[in-house]
């Protein structure tokens, strides 16, 4: 097996690296990837961002938001956190399912005299608490397993980052399950330092199956930031490929209640109507009408300005309109 690992802790790189091994490199070989994001959330592949994260604590604390390759929830990596890959053919590997790629971390735990569980869906759990988290992607017989695995991550941002604001959405995308979370280190006889786990993991990977290191050519690095710049750090991908939705938003100002229903697609507004108690000068249809195709993103209120916010709604501002929509 080929093992590879990433000393980046940008999130965008990092996924970008995954899809090259996937789509790129010899798939005769089986892969095993090494990898850490630093304050990051990970959303899965169908999920619509904005239903998954604090907007307004994201961006207070620097914390980025990532789109990955396959389903499932969303999850919060920091450099406590681990994040393991493995890459194979299916052909090869048709036995390979959720259990048999998380043996090596159960392997690894019991190292350290730590005695966890796998709880038959995708989780890892110590005492009923998940610590770790695992998703798939398989496209063309080729098969992506990956995992986080918090060993010593922030649990405040685990938990805050995640906690989206009241908002009524309706939507098709897939929502996280939202389980109670620990530490590895919360149950371990004694701290473990991520390189003590890395080596651990790594020797349990060997109990099965020879490991041999591998770093990319100048040529393969220059195509991963490629596709990290072109495709996974972009806001088309994180928050563009979100899947329709439908969400209802009130708020109680000085100059009164202003509720709005707003469909969304692809990021943008497909849709929007403004109702409440306020006074309006104008014709609230040609607001509504010059809002489609905004996108939802941190330039809103920039583009809000354009629309003359105040003269439809009497004492509103475009900040308060973008608070509302975005947060």
């Amino acid at each position: 097996m080929v093992y590879l690992e990433s000393h980046s802790t940008d999130p965008y790189f990092n996924l970008a690296l995954e899809e090259y091994i996937f789509e790129h490199m010899d798939r005769s070989r089986q892969y095993f990837l090494l990898w850490q994001n630093d304050r990051t959330i990970v959303v899965g592949k169908y999920q619509n961002t904005a239903e998954e994260i604090n907007q307004s604590y994201v961006e207070a604390h620097g914390i980025r938001v990532a789109r990955r390759l396959s389903g499932g929830g969303a999850v919060y990596h920091d450099k406590g956190n681990l994040n393991f890959t493995f890459i194979v053919d299916q052909a090869d590997n048709a036995d390979f399912n959720f259990n048999v790629f998380v043996v090596p971390v159960l392997r690894a735990l019991e190292r350290f005299g730590v005695t966890a569980a796998f709880n038959g869906r995708n989780d890892l759990t110590i005492d009923g608490q998940k610590f770790s988290g695992n998703s798939q992607y398989a496209r063309h017989g080729r098969l992506l397993h990956h995992g986080c695995i918090m060993l010593d991550s922030n649990l405040t941002n685990v938990a805050d980052a995640l906690k989206v604001k009241q908002a009524k959405f309706d939507s098709k995308s897939v929502k996280s399950v939202r389980s109670r979370v620990t530490t590895i280190n919360a149950h371990a006889p004694r701290p473990i330092s991520m390189e003590e786990f890395k080596a651990a993991l790594r020797a349990g990977i060997l109990e099965s199956d020879g490991l041999e290191p591998r770093t990319l050519t100048p040529e393969e690095l220059a195509a991963v930031k490629r596709l990290r710049d072109e495709k996974y750090a972009t806001w088309e991908w994180n928050y563009g490929r979100s899947p329709a939705y439908h969400m209802r938003r009130e708020r109680k100002f000085s100059a009164g209640l202003v509720t709005i229903f707003l469909q969304a697609e692809e990021g943008r507004i497909k849709s929007i109507r403004f109702y409440g108690d306020f006074f309006g000068n104008g014709d609230l249809a040609e607001l509504e009408e010059a809002m489609v195709s905004l996108k939802l993103d941190q330039h809103l209120e920039k583009a809000l300005e354009n629309c003359r916010i105040g003269e439809y709604l009497n004492g509103i501002t475009a900040h308060d309109i973008a608070q509302m929509l975005l947060y």
